[in-house]
Protein backbone atom coordinates (compact mmCIF):
# COMPACT_ATOMS: atom_id res chain seq x y z
CA UNK A 1 0.00 0.00 0.00
CA UNK A 2 1.39 3.38 -1.01
CA UNK A 3 1.83 5.71 1.95
CA UNK A 4 0.53 9.23 1.54
CA UNK A 5 3.02 12.17 1.91
CA UNK A 6 1.38 15.43 2.95
CA UNK A 7 2.09 18.39 0.66
CA UNK A 8 3.42 20.57 3.49
CA UNK A 9 6.00 17.88 4.37
CA UNK A 10 7.07 17.71 0.72
CA UNK A 11 7.54 21.48 0.48
CA UNK A 12 9.46 21.55 3.76
CA UNK A 13 11.79 18.78 2.56
CA UNK A 14 12.30 20.59 -0.74
CA UNK A 15 13.20 23.79 1.13
CA UNK A 16 15.72 21.92 3.31
CA UNK A 17 17.29 20.33 0.24
CA UNK A 18 17.59 23.69 -1.51
CA UNK A 19 19.10 25.29 1.58
CA UNK A 20 21.61 22.47 1.91
CA UNK A 21 22.57 22.81 -1.74
CA UNK A 22 22.92 26.57 -1.37
CA UNK A 23 25.07 26.12 1.73
CA UNK A 24 27.34 23.74 -0.16
CA UNK A 25 27.94 26.30 -2.91
CA UNK A 26 28.41 29.28 -0.60
CA UNK A 27 30.70 27.43 1.85
CA UNK A 28 33.26 26.66 -0.88
CA UNK A 29 34.43 29.91 -2.48
CA UNK A 30 35.42 29.72 -6.13
CA UNK A 31 39.09 29.02 -6.80
CA UNK A 32 40.96 31.90 -8.38
CA UNK A 33 44.05 31.44 -10.52
CA UNK A 34 47.22 32.84 -9.01
CA UNK A 35 48.67 35.97 -10.61
CA UNK A 36 51.57 35.03 -12.86
CA UNK A 37 54.65 37.12 -12.09
CA UNK A 38 58.14 37.08 -13.59
CA UNK A 39 61.02 38.31 -11.44
CA UNK A 40 64.32 38.96 -13.19
CA UNK A 41 67.56 38.83 -11.21
CA UNK A 42 70.75 40.68 -12.12
CA UNK A 43 73.12 37.71 -12.05
CA UNK A 44 73.25 33.92 -12.05
CA UNK A 45 71.52 32.07 -9.20
CA UNK A 46 73.34 32.26 -5.87
CA UNK A 47 72.73 32.52 -2.15
CA UNK A 48 72.45 36.29 -2.51
CA UNK A 49 69.13 35.59 -4.25
CA UNK A 50 68.11 32.99 -1.67
CA UNK A 51 65.06 34.65 -0.17
CA UNK A 52 63.31 34.83 -3.52
CA UNK A 53 64.00 31.16 -4.21
CA UNK A 54 62.83 30.31 -0.70
CA UNK A 55 59.47 32.01 -1.29
CA UNK A 56 59.04 29.89 -4.43
CA UNK A 57 59.86 26.49 -2.93
CA UNK A 58 58.16 26.85 0.45
CA UNK A 59 54.88 28.09 -1.01
CA UNK A 60 55.02 31.63 0.35
CA UNK A 61 54.42 33.22 -3.04
CA UNK A 62 51.57 30.76 -3.66
CA UNK A 63 50.06 31.65 -0.28
CA UNK A 64 50.00 35.26 -1.43
CA UNK A 65 48.23 34.35 -4.66
CA UNK A 66 51.31 34.52 -6.86
CA UNK A 67 52.75 32.15 -9.44
CA UNK A 68 56.33 33.43 -9.59
CA UNK A 69 58.92 32.57 -12.22
CA UNK A 70 62.50 33.60 -11.43
CA UNK A 71 64.44 34.60 -14.54
CA UNK A 72 68.17 34.47 -13.71
CA UNK A 73 70.52 37.08 -15.11
CA UNK A 74 74.09 36.54 -16.18
CA UNK A 75 76.89 37.76 -18.42
CA UNK A 76 74.79 37.25 -21.56
CA UNK A 77 71.56 38.68 -20.12
CA UNK A 78 70.33 42.13 -19.18
CA UNK A 79 67.04 41.58 -17.42
CA UNK A 80 66.81 45.23 -16.42
CA UNK A 81 66.02 46.15 -20.02
CA UNK A 82 63.03 43.79 -19.90
CA UNK A 83 61.33 45.64 -17.05
CA UNK A 84 60.22 48.95 -18.60
CA UNK A 85 58.94 47.20 -21.75
CA UNK A 86 56.76 44.83 -19.71
CA UNK A 87 58.58 41.55 -20.42
CA UNK A 88 59.09 41.04 -16.69
CA UNK A 89 57.12 42.40 -13.74
CA UNK A 90 59.84 42.92 -11.14
CA UNK A 91 63.61 43.25 -11.28
CA UNK A 92 66.37 42.81 -8.71
CA UNK A 93 68.39 46.03 -8.78
CA UNK A 94 72.01 46.30 -7.65
CA UNK A 95 72.01 49.62 -5.76
CA UNK A 96 70.40 53.05 -5.72
CA UNK A 97 72.73 54.48 -8.37
CA UNK A 98 70.82 52.54 -11.02
CA UNK A 99 67.59 54.00 -9.72
CA UNK A 100 68.97 57.54 -9.81
CA UNK A 101 70.08 56.88 -13.38
CA UNK A 102 66.56 55.81 -14.34
CA UNK A 103 65.22 59.18 -13.16
CA UNK A 104 67.78 61.02 -15.29
CA UNK A 105 66.99 58.89 -18.33
CA UNK A 106 63.23 59.17 -17.86
CA UNK A 107 62.76 55.40 -17.42
CA UNK A 108 59.42 54.89 -15.62
CA UNK A 109 60.57 52.43 -12.94
CA UNK A 110 60.64 52.68 -9.16
CA UNK A 111 62.26 50.85 -6.22
CA UNK A 112 59.62 49.36 -3.89
CA UNK A 113 61.79 47.44 -1.40
CA UNK A 114 65.44 46.95 -0.43
CA UNK A 115 66.32 43.42 0.68
CA UNK A 116 69.95 44.30 1.43
CA UNK A 117 70.41 47.04 4.00
CA UNK A 118 74.12 47.04 3.15
CA UNK A 119 75.73 46.88 -0.26
CA UNK A 120 78.03 43.80 -0.27
CA UNK A 121 80.87 45.71 -1.99
CA UNK A 122 84.15 45.03 -0.17
CA UNK A 123 87.84 45.74 -0.52
CA UNK A 124 89.88 42.58 0.07
CA UNK A 125 93.40 42.93 1.42
CA UNK A 126 96.29 40.74 2.54
CA UNK A 127 96.45 39.79 6.25
CA UNK A 128 99.06 42.43 7.13
CA UNK A 129 96.68 45.31 6.32
CA UNK A 130 95.18 46.42 9.62
CA UNK A 131 93.13 49.55 8.93
CA UNK A 132 91.03 51.03 6.16
CA UNK A 133 93.45 53.94 5.95
CA UNK A 134 96.27 51.50 5.12
CA UNK A 135 94.57 50.82 1.78
CA UNK A 136 95.54 54.27 0.52
CA UNK A 137 99.13 53.04 0.12
CA UNK A 138 98.18 49.87 -1.79
CA UNK A 139 97.65 49.04 -5.43
CA UNK A 140 93.92 48.54 -5.85
CA UNK A 141 92.35 46.30 -8.48
CA UNK A 142 89.09 48.05 -9.34
CA UNK A 143 86.68 47.51 -12.25
CA UNK A 144 85.74 50.38 -14.54
CA UNK A 145 82.22 50.34 -13.06
CA UNK A 146 83.67 50.56 -9.57
CA UNK A 147 86.03 53.35 -10.60
CA UNK A 148 83.09 55.40 -11.88
CA UNK A 149 80.97 54.89 -8.77
CA UNK A 150 82.10 53.98 -5.27
CA UNK A 151 85.76 54.73 -5.96
CA UNK A 152 84.92 58.37 -6.66
CA UNK A 153 83.41 58.46 -3.17
CA UNK A 154 86.67 57.00 -1.79
CA UNK A 155 88.56 59.77 -3.55
CA UNK A 156 86.24 62.53 -2.31
CA UNK A 157 85.73 61.41 1.29
CA UNK A 158 88.91 59.46 2.12
CA UNK A 159 91.63 60.84 -0.13
CA UNK A 160 92.21 57.74 -2.25
CA UNK A 161 93.87 58.32 -5.63
CA UNK A 162 93.05 57.04 -9.10
CA UNK A 163 96.80 56.63 -9.62
CA UNK A 164 96.81 53.60 -7.35
CA UNK A 165 94.16 51.78 -9.42
CA UNK A 166 94.78 48.90 -11.80
CA UNK A 167 92.03 47.21 -13.84
CA UNK A 168 90.16 44.42 -12.09
CA UNK A 169 89.42 41.49 -14.40
CA UNK A 170 87.29 39.48 -11.94
CA UNK A 171 90.27 37.21 -11.32
CA UNK A 172 91.98 36.96 -7.92
CA UNK A 173 95.38 35.93 -9.37
CA UNK A 174 96.89 39.44 -9.72
CA UNK A 175 95.92 40.26 -6.13
CA UNK A 176 97.34 37.00 -4.83
CA UNK A 177 100.61 37.64 -6.67
CA UNK A 178 101.02 41.21 -5.36
CA UNK A 179 101.37 41.36 -1.57
CA UNK A 180 101.09 45.14 -1.69
CA UNK A 181 97.63 45.16 -3.27
CA UNK A 182 93.93 44.89 -2.52
CA UNK A 183 91.01 44.10 -4.78
CA UNK A 184 87.30 44.72 -5.01
CA UNK A 185 84.69 42.03 -4.53
CA UNK A 186 81.43 41.10 -2.87
CA UNK A 187 81.81 40.09 0.74
CA UNK A 188 79.59 37.08 0.09
CA UNK A 189 81.64 35.75 -2.83
CA UNK A 190 85.22 36.76 -3.70
CA UNK A 191 86.69 36.24 -0.20
CA UNK A 192 85.77 32.57 -0.54
CA UNK A 193 87.74 32.33 -3.79
CA UNK A 194 90.72 34.05 -2.15
CA UNK A 195 90.64 31.61 0.76
CA UNK A 196 90.51 28.64 -1.59
CA UNK A 197 93.17 29.85 -4.02
CA UNK A 198 95.47 31.73 -1.64
CA UNK A 199 95.22 29.51 1.39
CA UNK A 200 94.69 32.42 3.82
CA UNK A 201 91.88 34.48 5.29
CA UNK A 202 92.04 38.00 3.83
CA UNK A 203 91.27 41.22 5.59
CA UNK A 204 87.83 42.49 4.59
CA UNK A 205 86.67 46.10 4.54
CA UNK A 206 82.95 46.38 3.80
CA UNK A 207 82.35 49.77 2.19
CA UNK A 208 78.90 50.00 3.78
CA UNK A 209 80.55 50.01 7.20
CA UNK A 210 82.75 52.90 6.06
CA UNK A 211 79.75 55.01 5.02
CA UNK A 212 78.82 53.81 1.51
CA UNK A 213 75.22 53.57 2.65
CA UNK A 214 73.28 52.61 -0.45
CA UNK A 215 70.58 49.98 -0.35
CA UNK A 216 71.17 46.93 -2.51
CA UNK A 217 69.34 43.91 -3.93
CA UNK A 218 66.29 46.07 -4.43
CA UNK A 219 62.92 45.15 -5.87
CA UNK A 220 62.20 47.41 -8.82
CA UNK A 221 59.01 47.58 -10.86
CA UNK A 222 57.27 49.82 -13.36
CA UNK A 223 55.72 53.01 -12.03
CA UNK A 224 52.56 52.10 -13.95
CA UNK A 225 52.20 48.81 -12.06
CA UNK A 226 52.47 50.63 -8.72
CA UNK A 227 49.56 52.86 -9.75
CA UNK A 228 47.38 50.28 -11.50
CA UNK A 229 47.88 47.24 -9.24
CA UNK A 230 49.34 48.20 -5.85
CA UNK A 231 47.84 45.04 -4.31
CA UNK A 232 49.98 42.85 -6.60
CA UNK A 233 53.09 44.85 -5.73
CA UNK A 234 52.34 44.63 -2.01
CA UNK A 235 51.84 40.87 -2.15
CA UNK A 236 55.10 40.34 -4.03
CA UNK A 237 57.03 42.55 -1.60
CA UNK A 238 55.51 40.94 1.50
CA UNK A 239 56.06 37.38 0.25
CA UNK A 240 59.65 38.18 -0.75
CA UNK A 241 60.37 39.61 2.70
CA UNK A 242 59.01 36.50 4.39
CA UNK A 243 61.07 34.41 1.98
CA UNK A 244 64.22 36.18 3.14
CA UNK A 245 63.43 35.64 6.83
CA UNK A 246 62.84 31.95 6.20
CA UNK A 247 65.95 31.60 4.04
CA UNK A 248 68.24 33.13 6.66
CA UNK A 249 66.68 31.64 9.78
CA UNK A 250 64.74 28.56 8.65
CA UNK A 251 65.18 25.43 6.57
CA UNK A 252 66.67 26.61 3.26
CA UNK A 253 67.65 23.22 1.81
CA UNK A 254 65.04 23.22 -0.96
CA UNK A 255 65.85 26.79 -1.94
CA UNK A 256 69.53 25.93 -2.19
CA UNK A 257 68.70 22.90 -4.32
CA UNK A 258 66.79 25.13 -6.76
CA UNK A 259 69.66 27.63 -6.80
CA UNK A 260 72.05 24.84 -7.75
CA UNK A 261 69.64 23.63 -10.41
CA UNK A 262 69.56 27.10 -11.99
CA UNK A 263 73.34 27.46 -11.55
CA UNK A 264 75.11 24.08 -11.64
CA UNK A 265 78.46 25.74 -10.85
CA UNK A 266 77.22 26.71 -7.39
CA UNK A 267 78.33 24.44 -4.52
CA UNK A 268 77.05 23.82 -1.01
CA UNK A 269 80.28 25.27 0.39
CA UNK A 270 79.92 28.50 -1.59
CA UNK A 271 76.30 28.87 -0.52
CA UNK A 272 77.15 28.26 3.14
CA UNK A 273 79.94 30.86 2.97
CA UNK A 274 77.59 33.46 1.47
CA UNK A 275 74.86 32.89 4.05
CA UNK A 276 77.41 33.10 6.87
CA UNK A 277 78.72 36.45 5.59
CA UNK A 278 75.21 37.86 5.08
CA UNK A 279 74.48 37.10 8.73
CA UNK A 280 77.87 38.15 10.10
CA UNK A 281 77.84 41.56 8.43
CA UNK A 282 74.10 42.24 8.70
CA UNK A 283 73.66 42.50 4.95
CA UNK A 284 69.93 41.68 5.06
CA UNK A 285 68.88 42.10 8.67
CA UNK A 286 70.43 45.00 10.57
CA UNK A 287 69.87 48.64 11.46
CA UNK A 288 66.37 49.78 10.51
CA UNK A 289 65.13 46.24 9.93
CA UNK A 290 65.16 45.63 13.69
CA UNK A 291 62.17 47.96 14.03
CA UNK A 292 60.76 48.20 10.49
CA UNK A 293 61.36 44.68 9.19
CA UNK A 294 63.46 43.26 6.35
CA UNK A 295 63.15 45.25 3.14
CA UNK A 296 63.10 48.56 5.00
CA UNK A 297 63.85 51.87 3.32
CA UNK A 298 63.96 55.36 4.83
CA UNK A 299 64.06 58.79 3.26
CA UNK A 300 66.94 59.77 5.55
CA UNK A 301 69.24 56.98 4.42
CA UNK A 302 68.55 57.49 0.73
CA UNK A 303 69.18 61.23 1.07
CA UNK A 304 72.44 60.51 2.89
CA UNK A 305 73.64 58.31 0.04
CA UNK A 306 72.47 60.74 -2.62
CA UNK A 307 74.30 63.63 -0.96
CA UNK A 308 77.52 61.60 -0.85
CA UNK A 309 77.25 60.74 -4.53
CA UNK A 310 76.65 64.41 -5.38
CA UNK A 311 79.71 65.39 -3.35
CA UNK A 312 81.75 62.75 -5.20
CA UNK A 313 80.37 64.03 -8.54
CA UNK A 314 78.93 60.61 -9.34
CA UNK A 315 75.44 62.08 -9.79
CA UNK A 316 74.23 65.63 -10.40
CA UNK A 317 72.77 67.81 -7.68
CA UNK A 318 69.55 68.61 -9.58
CA UNK A 319 68.15 65.06 -9.84
CA UNK A 320 64.66 64.58 -8.41
CA UNK A 321 65.96 61.44 -6.71
CA UNK A 322 62.77 60.92 -4.69
CA UNK A 323 61.12 59.72 -7.89
CA UNK A 324 63.45 56.69 -7.81
CA UNK A 325 61.74 54.94 -4.90
CA UNK A 326 58.66 54.69 -2.71
CA UNK A 327 58.31 53.48 0.88
CA UNK A 328 54.62 52.70 0.28
CA UNK A 329 55.14 48.93 0.45
CA UNK A 330 57.74 48.51 3.22
CA UNK A 331 58.45 49.43 6.86
CA UNK A 332 55.41 47.48 8.09
CA UNK A 333 57.21 44.85 10.18
CA UNK A 334 56.12 42.00 7.90
CA UNK A 335 57.73 38.72 8.99
CA UNK A 336 59.58 40.16 12.00
CA UNK A 337 58.28 37.32 14.17
CA UNK A 338 60.39 34.91 12.08
CA UNK A 339 63.68 36.49 13.21
CA UNK A 340 65.59 35.00 16.15
CA UNK A 341 64.65 36.53 19.48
Amino acid sequence: MRRSFPRRHFLRSLAFAFAATLTTFTAAPPAFAADKVTFGTNWVAQAEHGGFYQAVVDGTYAKYGLDVTILPGGPQANNRLLLPVGKIDFYMGANMLQAFSSVVEGIPTVIVAALFQKDPQVLIAHPDVKTFEDLKTKTLFISKEGLASYYQWLVADFGFSENQVKPYTFNAAPFLADKNSAMQGYITSEPYAVEQQGGFKPQLFLLADQGFDTYSTTIETRSELVKSNPDLVQRFVDASIIGWYNYLYGDNAKANALIKKDNPEMTDEMIAFSIDKMKEYGIVDSGDTRSLGVGAMTDEKIKSFYDKMVRAKVVKADIDYKKSYTTQFVNKGVGKELAPK
